[in-house]
C-alpha cells in the first residue's frame, strides 16, 4: 500500500499518523523493554548516551553556523556569544539547562534589541 492507493481526504492523515507511529513508537517500545535490562554502567548504555550528546551538539552547531530563517539575519558573533554565555550560566550556576537556556535566550534577545 502506498500514499497514492486511496483518494479520500482523510487518507494522507491516516497513513502519516500510521508510518509516523510505526517509525518511532516500536523503538520506543523496545527501548523500554530493554532499557530495564541495562545497567547504567554498561558499555552500550554510555555509546547511546555519547551519540545522544554528539547528535544534540551537532544541531546546535548547525542553528549557529548556517541558521535558516529569521535566525539567518543575526550576526554570527551575536549567536556564537548568546551559545557561549548560556553554557557558562549552565556550569556556573549549579548544571541547570533552564538557567543556561535563560541566559542564552536573554543574551540573543538583548543583542539583538541592541543591533537593531
Amino acid at each position: 500500500m502506498s500514499f497514492d492507493a486511496i483518494d479520500a481526504w482523510w487518507w494522507p492523515f491516516l497513513f502519516i499518523l500510521v508510518a509516523g507511529w510505526l517509525a518511532t513508537d516500536s523503538w520506543r517500545f523496545l527501548g523500554v523493554y530493554l532499557g530495564g535490562r541495562l545497567s547504567e554502567e554498561s558499555d552500550l548504555l554510555v555509546l547511546v548516551r555519547a551519540v545522544a550528546t554528539a547528535l544534540v551538539a551537532a544541531v546546535i552547531a548547525n542553528l549557529i553556523f548556517f541558521p535558516g530563517g529569521a535566525l539567518a539575519a543575526s550576526p554570527l558573533a551575536l549567536r556564537l556569544g548568546a551559545a557561549v554565555a548560556g553554557f557558562a550560566a549552565y556550569l556556573l550556576i549549579g548544571r541547570r539547562v533552564l538557567a543556561g537556556i535563560a541566559v542564552a535566550e536573554a543574551v540573543f534577545i538583548g543583542g539583538w534589541f541592541a543591533l537593531g
